[in-house]
């Protein structure tokens, strides 16, 4: 058969047919890496989209989404835990209340949370965004807990501690900002974090298979402990250990929806990419601030506020964040200059592949480049 069209046939219908030999090399380079990552047992399975101009250009699934029962990944419908790639969505969510005038970014937290313990210092809703407020991160099993906390009653994990340095001071990166943000946003919205979500992001945007991790026991789940619009799309949760993989511990994400709780697909994230490239979010001068990096002592953090901003090894810009969860690996990166989406989804934790990916999201943003040298 022809070297070309065998290239062409292993991969999926819906990606956009490149026209030249290069791009064709390069998409086949990038499918090697994925296969090899399956194939040495790295991951069960790994879901990937990659949008350029709003059009796929690649999109894939890999491996198996349950390895017993050998179901297939579908990028489309398999659904993932997205782990931190859920801020960016609460970050989408807070965009819009600040455009309509409900939250300020720069009010005081115990404005919104006055019942929150009181620290030597006051701290603001844009510090918690931006991981400068001193909030501490995980300690020891709070990684993985399986408490059915609401997102009021999680609180009591942190409340007491103390900060970890005079808020706008320094950055530490962790989930338990997000708590604290998502938790404003409802008591001053007085609606439930995630209705809120849904009705300003996931809907307008067609995110119709992105979903909160609601606990088992939550009427929205059936007793299969699946949500029934899902029942057949979930992935299985995947560990690793010297024996091989194996199902993740139970874990109950749901008080910490805004910083890691959410269940989606590579297209859905793609979506949202999109969405901002398109400017569709809110007014422009408010996504600026979203996705400009904060600064201390005049050094860049590579953090706006919910997104990861920073460029790549050739100076590209970027911005998009990786998540890390009980049973799911994400990567989640908008190139507005090459004007690309590239959402890629694992479901085992930690997998120790973001040197592949990297390759992968290199490979595919260079075709880009050499179709306009």
């Amino acid at each position: 058969m022809n070297p070309i069209l065998t290239l062409l046939k292993n991969f999926l219908s819906r990606k956009k047919v490149v026209g030249n030999v290069t791009e064709l090399q390069g998409m086949a380079k990038a499918d090697a890496i994925l296969t090899a990552l399956v194939n040495e047992h790295k991951v069960p399975g790994i879901s990937i989209t990659v949008l350029e101009q709003g059009e796929v250009l690649l999109q894939k699934g890999y491996g198996y989404a349950d390895l017993d029962q050998r179901t297939r990944i579908d990028p489309t419908k398999t659904i993932f835990r997205i782990a931190s790639v859920s801020k960016p969505i609460a970050a989408t969510a807070l965009a819009h209340m600040v455009n309509e005038g409900i939250m300020d970014l720069d009010t005081s937290f115990y404005e919104y949370v006055p019942y929150f313990p009181k620290k030597p210092w006051d701290f603001t809703i844009r510090q918690l965004a931006g991981h400068t407020a001193g909030i501490r991160g995980y300690r020891g099993k709070e990684y993985g807990l399986n408490e059915s906390y609401s997102i009021k009653e999680s609180i009591a994990i942190f409340k007491d501690d103390d900060l970890l340095f005079q808020p706008g001071t320094d950055y530490h990166y962790n989930s338990f900002d997000w708590i604290l943000i998502s938790l404003a946003m409802q008591e001053v919205s007085g609606i439930a974090f995630e209705d809120y979500v849904k009705q300003k992001v996931l809907v307008p945007l067609g995110m119709n298979h992105t979903f909160v991790e609601y606990p088992p026991n939550h009427s929205f789940w059936t007793t299969d402990d699946r949500r029934t619009s899902i029942n057949f799309n979930l992935t299985t949760f995947y560990s690793k250990n010297r024996h091989g993989f194996r199902k993740s511990i139970p874990v109950n994400n749901y008080y910490k929806m805004a910083g890691g709780g959410y269940l989606s697909t590579a297209e859905d994230i793609a979506k949202l990419g999109q969405a901002y490239l398109d400017g569709k979010i809110v007014d422009r001068e408010i996504v600026s601030q979203f996705l400009t990096s904060g600064k201390i002592n005049g050094n860049p953090t590579y953090y706006g506020l919910g997104w990861e901003v920073s460029e790549d090894k050739r100076g590209r810009p970027f911005y998009g964040h990786i998540g890390n969860g009980v049973g799911g690996y994400s990567n989640f990166f908008v190139y507005p200059e090459q004007q690309m989406v590239f959402a890629i989804l694992v479901n085992r934790t930690d997998p120790k592949v973001q040197t592949e990916l990297d390759k992968v999201v290199d490979i595919l943003s260079n075709l880009h480049a050499s179709r306009i040298l």
